[in-house]
């Protein structure tokens, strides 16, 4: 795809945005860009672009004409119901993700393989790189972990990115073909923005889409979505599975992990060596073995790494303990069933603090689980209602609602014996209080740290 001379309008001026707009900046590309927000709540980040004497709107959208731009690129945390793209749609203007970008503008020996699924997707991004990289292979990771892919592939000549990509990034992909995809789960999540399952799903099937039998899928064969998505797959599935042994892929026998493909079974490590805490890691860590195996790894790289690596940043990351209680930082979690299997990683009485900006979730089967699992839990944001109302209805009576979150800490602290857990595992978006899960993290291992200075 050719960009110089193009005229093309970037929406949303964050991270992803301003990645898109310097490596067009640096091909030839005509920008504007623009965002909702104000120049005031925009910040450093326009001071950016304002560098680079492109045309900029802030608090509003330009009109869009098929005399004004060629193409459009959305931002992930852009709605795409909103008039700008609504009228390219109607005037068949293309519209891409910083995604897509990123895979027009790499370099032919530079190859993507791309995770998605609705949980866990930061995690496995993260093992994988570092399995890559422990093999001594040039590998870098980016896309919805945080790292602009248009950044990445602007600085690399060979070697492999492994993409953590959104459904709000993969929807608006075009021809994004990945060399390796994978799909960890699914269950229903950021309904707000795609309305209905199937629409999720649709979104989520793009990851594979325009692969072909030169390419790999690797799929969790015990997801019933997955499952009936592969259907459809034209890539080379292999499936992983924590409940049976495969006869190809990745899967647990008598406590060992194992990858088998084209009549070869390889032993990776045993599954009680492995640092990452919780059952739900093991799908992650099998999806990760999979990937790296096909990609040609070492088996003794792959081994090596799974017995070392730890928990990423926000994912149930053990912050530090005072006075006895160990606090956990599961910001990541931004809806139930991620939720869920935090609290299913504890034997240990949990505090729980929960609560945000609901993205259209279902508490009631979370709800269940903090009944039999939680020992206090401390709500706040927006949510907390509703999810007061889902806890109630099982019976659960110990809650303790609050208005901001020092105050949820502090009363989380109050409320722990030594022995316990404070689990910071929202359930819900953090819009409500923050800019993003990351700074609602940050905030909380602050606060701990605070606590270990002072007790």
């Amino acid at each position: 795809m050719e960009f110089a001379g193009k005229e093309i309008l970037v929406i949303g001026i964050a991270r992803s945005g301003i990645a898109a707009v310097k490596a067009l900046v640096k091909r030839g590309a005509l920008l504007t860009a623009c965002d909702r927000k104000t120049s005031a709540e925009l910040g450093d980040s326009l001071q950016e672009l304002v560098k680079l004497g492109i045309e900029i709107y802030t608090g509003t959208y330009p009109p869009v004409s098929r005399e004004d731009y060629d193409m459009l690129i959305a931002s992930p945390g852009v709605p795409l119901d909103i008039d700008p793209l609504k009228t390219a749609r109607q005037l068949n203007l293309p519209i891409i993700s910083e995604l897509e970008l990123a895979y027009h503008l790499k370099s032919p020996a530079v190859a993507m393989y791309a995770i998605s699924g609705t949980n866990g997707k930061t995690t496995t991004v993260s093992l994988l790189q570092a399995i890559l990289d422990h093999d001594g292979q040039t590998a870098l990771a980016g896309g919805n972990i945080g790292i602009p892919l248009s950044t990445l592939v602007d600085g690399m000549s060979a070697g492999v990115i492994v993409v953590e990509a959104s459904s709000f990034q993969l929807e608006t992909t075009l021809q994004f073909r990945p060399h390796i995809s994978a799909l960890l789960n699914i269950t229903p999540d950021h309904l707000d923005r795609h309305k209905t399952m199937p629409a999720y799903l649709e979104a989520k099937s793009k990851i594979f889409a325009r692969q072909t039998r030169d390419d790999y899928a690797v799929l969790n064969y015990e997801d019933a979505y997955i499952r009936k998505m592969g259907e459809l797959c034209p890539a080379r599935i292999v499936y992983f599975s924590t409940e049976r042994v495969l006869k190809e892929g990745a899967f647990v026998r008598d406590n060992l992990i194992y990858f088998a493909l084209d009549h070869q079974v390889k032993a990776i490590c045993p599954v009680n060596e492995v640092s990452l805490r919780g059952k739900h890691n093991l799908e992650n860590i099998l999806c990760a073995v999979a990937v790296a195996a096909i990609a040609g790894a070492e088996t003794k790289s792959i081994g090596e790494t799974l017995k070392t690596f730890t928990a990423v940043r926000h994912r149930i990351e053990e912050v530090g303990v005072v006075d006895g209680v160990l606090y956990v930082n599961d910001s990541k979690a931004t809806n139930p069933e991620s939720a869920i299997k935090a609290l299913e990683s504890f034997s240990e009485p949990i505090v729980l603090l929960a609560g945000g900006r609901s993205k259209g979730s279902d508490f009631s089967e979370w709800a269940r689980f903090i009944k039999t699992r939680v020992k206090e839990l401390v709500l706040l944001g927006e949510a907390r209602e509703e999810i007061k109302k889902a806890v109630m209805e099982t019976g659960f009576q110990n809650i303790h609602e609050v208005n901001d979150f020092n105050t949820a800490v502090e009363t989380a602290r109050r409320l722990a014996a030594a022995g316990d857990v404070v689990l910071l595992s929202p359930a819900c978006a953090s819009w409500d209080m923050f800019a993003s899960y990351e700074q609602r993290g940050d905030l909380f291992c602050e606060l701990v740290a605070a606590m270990q200075k002072i007790k």
